[in-house]
């Protein structure tokens, strides 16, 4: 029976030092090795997707920019935030880069809806909205059929550093938080994120 592996890795995480993690995480793993979701809070950070353009990075300033390996453009994480990295084995799932997405979204989808937030999607930007707010990123990387990357949920957080990059490469779209429209905190949301992931992917048990 699938078991999901849940790693909290703790708060004010190098996210370099947890990117190096994934990818050592998914070269080393086989068909046996059971799916994990890490759980932090980075220390606050910028980072560039793949295909990234340095336009939509305005005004850094004293915030690091790294380099990643995901998708996407340009986003940022920091105190406050879920970030929920996903290493599955699509194959073993019987998942689609497509449907890893869709059910990354469902989950986040249902969290809010507990809140009492109504989320939505967009058909050519992945993610979830309040609006015309986004409230939660994604990005993937799938290497030898293993996912690695993932999501960001903004739970209660400064949304300042926003306004020093283009989020995501989507000009006019605002951003938002949980705490901006209901009360939450992030120990509350953590373990609900957890539990709509899993129903979501059909995993019977939570280690």
């Amino acid at each position: 029976m699938p078991v999901l592996v849940v790693r909290n890795l703790g708060k004010d995480t190098d996210y370099d030092a947890v990117f190096r993690a994934m990818r050592v995480f998914t070269d080393a793993r086989c068909d046996t090795t059971p799916d994990e979701f890490w759980l932090t809070e980075h220390a606050p950070v910028f980072t560039q997707g793949q295909a990234g353009k340095a336009e939509f990075l305005l005004d850094p300033g004293d915030i690091p920019v790294v380099q990643s390996d995901r998708g996407g453009q340009i986003t940022y994480h920091g105190p406050g935030q879920i970030v929920g990295y996903v290493m599955f084995d699509l194959r073993r799932l019987g998942l689609t880069v497509r449907s890893l997405v869709r059910g990354i979204e469902r989950s986040i989808i249902g969290v809010l809806e507990r809140y009492g937030i109504e989320g939505i999607t967009r058909g050519n930007a992945p993610g979830v909205y309040v609006g015309t707010n986004k409230i939660a990123a994604l990005g993937l990387r799938v290497r030898r059929g293993y996912s690695y990357h993932g999501l960001s949920l903004n739970v209660d957080m400064d949304l300042g550093p926003y306004q020093r990059i283009v989020a995501c490469g989507l000009a006019g779209t605002g951003i938002t938080s949980m705490a901006s429209l209901t009360d939450c905190s992030i120990d509350d949301v953590t373990p609900i994120l957890v539990e709509e992931l899993a129903r979501n992917y059909g995993f019977d048990e939570v280690s």
